[in-house]
């Protein structure tokens, strides 16, 4: 299983270090993991001059599987829109197709008073929001910036094919009836044509599968109902801007943004896993950040491009044990618990990796 790390700017390097200790783990275990390094995002630029640099794409081509940190800086918006570092975030999910974005939104009991809602409106929280992740406005074209009558204007185009939204539609599905049978597709049909076009394929693809019950909820409803009524959701599918937004807003209903994997697969279960964060510089290199959601990743990225059920049930066991142990990093920290830094998280997840 040939690995790629790609730690990234930020607190990237200190999170995905942590990650890799966990992998190493299982490497001595006798599981057969190849790992190797590159760059991308802004340390790319830096190094290479480009966010994801020609070295870095046959590395990714070349690996079964990818584990990034995160990318971008404050240093680094003032370059052309081409140089900057999430450029490269876009570049390696275009080249790999990966089309459909995994975000399990997951509350664990412990963190229940972490959340700033109410215990009783998120406790048993669990989530899964696929999210289209190759087309919508982020890549649609034209786009620019120009003149016109005298003054600048900007534009984006939101598109969407009928096979790319059946694309996703059949991962959706697929998620709903391992779970629990519920599938929420979010919109702005009453508006947008291209999200019309969304509904009326979405709709038509559930005929296929009449063992998931399908509604549909336009996003502005659904980014409300997010904090309203969250249990209310099983699997919710939507396009990639959408996604964006109600993935993060879903994200702090568990305590922490620190605390959420990701997977970006392509059709092959090939992908890309991250946390969901960014690349927090204002407390890069200070050993505070939260690892979790990036070993966390790597649990999602051994159970799906991997197929290793029980690897990855491990490492979620042992990041459950150390909250129930009490240690908390700073972003989850509160009275009674025991704050401890990135490093020290990393150990106790090892510990307790080694105690089972």
């Amino acid at each position: 299983m040939k690995i790629a790390l790609l730690a990234g700017d930020g607190i990237g390097p200190e999170i995905v270090a942590q990650a890799e200790r966990v992998l190493h783990h299982f490497k001595q275990e006798g599981l057969k993991i190849e790992l190797e390094s590159g760059l991308l995002g802004g340390c790319a630029v830096d190094a290479a001059g480009e966010p994801f640099p020609e070295s870095t794409r046959r590395l990714a081509i070349e690996a079964d599987a990818i584990l990034l940190g995160a990318v971008g800086g404050t240093q680094y918006d003032n370059l052309p829109r081409e140089k900057r570092p999430e450029q490269g975030l876009l570049a390696i999910r275009k080249e790999l197709n990966l089309f459909a974005n995994l975000r399990p939104v997951v509350l664990y009991p412990q963190l229940a008073n972490a959340s700033t809602l109410k215990p009783e409106i998120v406790t048993g929280l669990d989530i899964l929001i696929v999210r289209e992740l190759t087309g919508d406005i982020y890549f649609g074209r034209p786009r620019g910036i120009e003149y016109r009558d005298g003054e600048k204007v900007g534009f984006n185009t939101m598109i969407y094919s009928e096979s790319e939204i059946r694309r996703i539609a059949h991962v959706a599905f697929q998620a709903a009836s391992r779970r629990n049978g519920r599938l929420c597709s979010v919109d702005k049909m009453n508006v947008l044509e291209c999200t019309q076009l969304w509904r009326d394929v979405v709709t038509e693809t559930a005929q296929l599968y009449p063992n998931v019950k399908l509604s549909h909820m336009l996003v502005d409803n659904a980014a409300m109902q997010l904090v309203r009524n969250p249990k209310q959701f099983d699997v919710v599918v939507t396009g990639n801007m959408f996604g964006d937004i109600l993935s993060d807003e879903a994200s702090m209903l568990t305590g922490s943004i620190g605390m959420l994997p990701s997977a970006s697969l392509d059709d092959k279960n090939k992908g890309l896993y991250e946390p969901i964060h960014g690349s927090a510089p204002d407390i890069a290199g200070k050993g505070i950040a939260n690892p979790l959601a990036t070993i966390l990743s790597a649990a999602m990225m051994l159970r799906y491009s991997f197929n290793e059920e029980e690897v990855a049930a491990r490492i979620e066991h042992a990041v459950q044990k150390t909250l129930e142990e009490g240690y908390r990093t700073a972003d989850i920290y509160e009275d009674g618990t025991k704050k401890i830094g990135t490093t020290e998280m990393g150990d106790r997840v090892l510990t307790n990796l080694q105690l089972q």
